[in-house]
């Protein structure tokens, strides 16, 4: 059982709004409606998502003949960068704390302030000695490893050497302000399910923190308003030329992310290269 109590003194200080734990899909999708939301958000990531070790993603909406996997990473993780998140990379080894005092998070490794999807961990020469991070709320979607959160009365399950917690009805936890997503919360491993639940989780967290949020829409002008109704919260109305400003933009950043094959050759699994990257051989 982890303690209670802090053991280290922190080198990184201030309270954010909301810590995610984990950059990978359900993570980041979770910091994009959370700092869309306009709750300040920081998503601390530990090594490289296994999202990158595909070859090549299937089955997600949208992409018919499927998508890069780090293509999808880097979009993803651009959506919350663009919508507000910050992000730090390092490890999570104990979280402590509750809503009403606030939630305080031991790092390990890592570079505080880091905006590049960490590749590294603690023994990088780089990396910043154990620090603290503290936040008024904490949504964890890591790796399946939920040792990091043994100081609270939150059920975990381990299977083939992983340990999942239980999360209750969408992505609350039995601890107030502790909200738990995607594989860490034995969701079904796939792409979409992860990025669904992170949006489930954080909508929730939205919801509990009484900001007002309806639907994610961007409506014609005058689709609410002409029918004599307020715009709902979480909606605006565009006109003509802000849609095909918008539309424009979005046609011009998928242009570039899809105008050249990806540069960054996929992991296989650690296990089966001496290769210090454990990057696959495509020439052999």
């Amino acid at each position: 059982m982890a303690s209670s109590k802090s053991t280290t003194t922190p080198d990184t200080s201030g309270q954010h709004e909301l810590l995610v734990v984990g950059g990978g899909i359900a993570g980041l999708t979770a910091a994009t409606f959370t700092a869309r939301a306009g709750i300040e958000t920081i998503v601390i990531n530990d090594g490289e998502s296994v999202l990158r070790r595909n070859a090549h993603l299937e089955n997600v909406p949208g992409f018919p003949a499927g998508v890069n996997p780090r293509r999808f990473a880097d979009m993803l993780r651009a959506q919350a960068t663009r919508n507000g998140a910050e992000f730090q990379t390092g490890t999570v080894v104990n979280l402590t704390g509750d809503a009403d005092e606030g939630f305080t998070a031991t790092v390990a490794g890592g570079v505080a302030g880091d905006d590049k999807e960490a590749t590294t961990g603690a023994d990088d020469e780089d990396a910043d000695p154990t620090r603290e991070l503290t936040a008024d709320r904490v949504l964890a979607a890591s790796f399946p490893d939920a040792e990091f959160l043994d100081g609270f009365d939150i059920d975990t399950r381990t299977a083939d050497g992983k340990q999942y917690a239980e999360a209750g009805e969408l992505g609350r936890t039995g601890v107030d302000g502790l909200y738990v997503a995607g594989r860490l919360a034995e969701r079904y491993h796939q792409a979409v399910i992860a990025a669904g639940d992170g949006a489930e989780a954080a909508i929730t967290l939205i919801h509990d923190s009484d900001i007002p949020f309806y639907n994610d829409w961007v409506a014609p002008e005058g689709y609410w308003t002409d029918r004599g109704r307020e715009v709902p919260p979480g909606c605006e109305e565009i006109d003509p030329t802000e849609q095909r400003a918008r539309q424009e933009a979005a046609m011009a950043a998928m242009q570039e992310y899809f105008a050249a094959p990806h540069d960054q050759q996929q992991r296989t699994f650690p296990s089966l290269v001496d290769d210090e990257h454990n990057r696959l051989d495509w020439e052999q």
